[in-house]
């Protein structure tokens, strides 16, 4: 029996997580759960689950908990490390959408667990830093389904012989649409995946393609291999979630449904597979898989990740915190669709690159880029 605590409980990775934990009972149990002020939510997963302890990283929200649940309720960064520190857990989903998901992970990681990694930005903001403490123990396995595609397939394979990665994005919802359309997009459409149902961040990064451009980042640290070396292909459909090419030309993929419970049980019960409570995948039904480059005229969120990938340092730290404020910016209308890449290009033109930075210049940097963002929103509100 693996015990789990979930930083991200209310989100559709926690919610999903905890739907593979009701299938396996006999294997996981809940420990801890966090949120970030949904005290409802929360409430009503830790009086069905009954964890050891909550918290929330709102402490308002923790305060108005307090009284409703008999575990502990704690608050703030300092609770959603204890939650993901907790002696009786085994294994720690991290499953919210911002680079301060990077403390929890590390906190995890020191205390020698399973880090089953949901968020994109752990890695894209500090994965250096968390390759140095993986060194010193713990384990680090995907839970996007890119990525725990390439995990299964490099399963008995040498890194050293892979010649490429190779990503698949469906594309979102605006594929096929010209870049005057883009221009004129609404916040509505951008949150109309075609396929996935996820977070509203999450998806409108789908849109933009800024998640693969993430991906990229994330696969450089996760496997060791350069970003010059990791691809993109548009695959509408989304049953073949990523690629693997050898230097003899073999291609390996990883093939199902699109259903994230499948990647979050392979990390939640790695190395053993069990059944999975999906629809399995009929290819007579699905008839034909497609394939097309990414446009990164249309979708220069590609781009600019490529170029923060490549020059590193505290670069993708600061392209991930601008466009955390970008995207915001637009689900709040106050931009629109294509000024989420201006912005964020805007931002990156004006950072002085710090080659090696610790967490401390992690986070400064962040902060900075955050306010230079929101400097350049105003600005063009105003316009």
């Amino acid at each position: 029996m693996k015990g789990v605590s979930i930083i991200g409980a209310t989100g559709s990775i926690g919610r999903q997580t905890l739907d593979i934990i009701a299938h396996h009972t006999d294997k996981l149990k809940v420990v801890g759960l966090t949120a970030g002020r949904d005290v409802e939510a929360l409430t009503e997963l830790a009086l069905r689950w009954r964890p050891k302890l909550v918290a929330f990283s709102d402490p308002e929200a923790a305060k108005e908990c307090k009284g409703k649940l008999s575990c502990p309720v704690l608050s703030e960064i300092e609770g959603l490390t204890e939650v993901a520190s907790h002696p009786e857990a085994d294994i720690v989903v991290i499953a919210i959408p911002t680079a301060k998901a990077l403390l929890p992970t590390i906190a995890a990681l020191r205390a020698g667990k399973r880090v089953a990694l949901a968020t994109k930005e752990v890695l894209v903001a500090g994965g250096h830093i968390v390759l140095q403490q993986l060194k010193k123990g713990g384990e680090l396995l995907p839970i996007d389904s890119e990525h725990s595609a390439l995990f299964q397939c490099l399963q008995g394979e040498d890194v050293s012989r892979v010649d490429k990665l190779i990503l698949t994005a469906s594309g979102g919802p605006f594929r096929t649409k010209s870049l005057d359309e883009l221009k004129r997009v609404t916040v509505e459409e951008a949150l109309a995946h075609p396929t996935w149902k996820m977070g509203a961040k999450v998806t409108v990064d789908s849109a933009t393609l800024m998640n693969k451009g993430l991906e990229i980042i994330e696969a450089r640290w996760l496997f060791g291999v350069s970003p010059e070396r990791i691809e993109v292909v548009i695959h509408p459909q989304s049953i073949i979630h990523s690629l693997v090419e050898f230097v003899d030309g073999s291609v390996k993929a990883q093939l199902s449904l699109p259903d994230m419970r499948l990647p979050i049980q392979y990390a939640l019960l790695y190395p053993e597979r069990h059944p999975c409570p999906i629809q399995r995948l009929d290819l007579t039904k699905i008839g034909t898989l497609t394939f097309e480059p990414p446009d990164e005229t249309r979708f220069p969120c590609l781009r600019l990740a490529k170029l923060a990938a490549q020059v590193g340092g505290t670069m993708p730290a600061v392209m991930n915190a601008a466009d955390e404020i970008a995207v915001n910016a637009f689900l709040q209308r106050q931009i629109g669709f294509m000024e989420i890449p201006a912005i964020i290009e805007a931002v990156m033109e004006r950072h002085r690159l710090i080659p090696n930075p610790d967490l401390d210049t992690v986070w400064e940097v962040d902060e900075w880029a955050r306010g230079i963002a929101a400097e350049l929103i105003r600005k063009f509100a105003a316009s």
